[in-house]
């Protein structure tokens, strides 16, 4: 009897496994989704700790150009070789009206765009056929120990843009 019942076992458990293996799909049959092609890549620095004025002029610095032009002009501000023109009661610099050199700003915003950069490269997007558009924005300010003056905070928006050749008008 002990024989009989130890057949009938295997022969269950052999029916048990023919009908997970039936009902098991296939593997290769799963579908794969092709994800769609992003167009542009974007970086949000937020609570920045650069002043607003410098973020502005570093902003309206970068905007429009080509993303390794700007890394390498704006690591020649953080050497003190080029300075940012800059608007209001500022002084002259050489080759420029007035300017400053905001090496703080310029490092954070190197590293922003070295971030962009790699954003785009895992994107497949074509880095010569786009340009900077930069968006700074204020920022809440915190008070600082004891409320004796707040920091300058500052959020920025980069965001590689698709180049648009605009056709020429005819003059008549």
């Amino acid at each position: 009897m002990a024989e009989e019942n130890k057949q009938e076992n295997k022969i269950e458990k052999n029916k048990i496994e023919e009908k997970k293996t039936a009902e098991a799909p296939i593997k290769s049959e799963v579908k794969v989704e092709k994800k769609a092609k992003k167009t542009e890549a974007v970086v949000n620095g937020r609570d920045l700790s650069v002043s607003l004025k410098h973020a502005v002029s570093l902003c309206n610095f970068i905007k429009g150009k080509e993303i390794d032009k700007a890394i390498s002009e704006l690591e020649e501000v953080a050497r003190l070789k080029r300075a940012i023109p800059m608007r209001g009661e500022i002084p002259h610099k050489s080759g420029m009206m007035s300017g400053r050199y905001p090496t703080k700003g310029a490092g954070i915003f190197i590293k922003l765009l070295k971030s962009l950069k790699s954003n785009a490269i895992a994107n497949e997007i074509e880095l010569e056929k786009y340009k900077l558009h930069a968006i700074p924005n204020l920022a809440s300010r915190p008070f600082r120990r004891f409320g004796q003056g707040r920091f300058k905070r500052s959020h920025v928006t980069i965001r590689l843009v698709p180049i648009t050749i605009k056709p020429k008008e005819k003059k008549k």
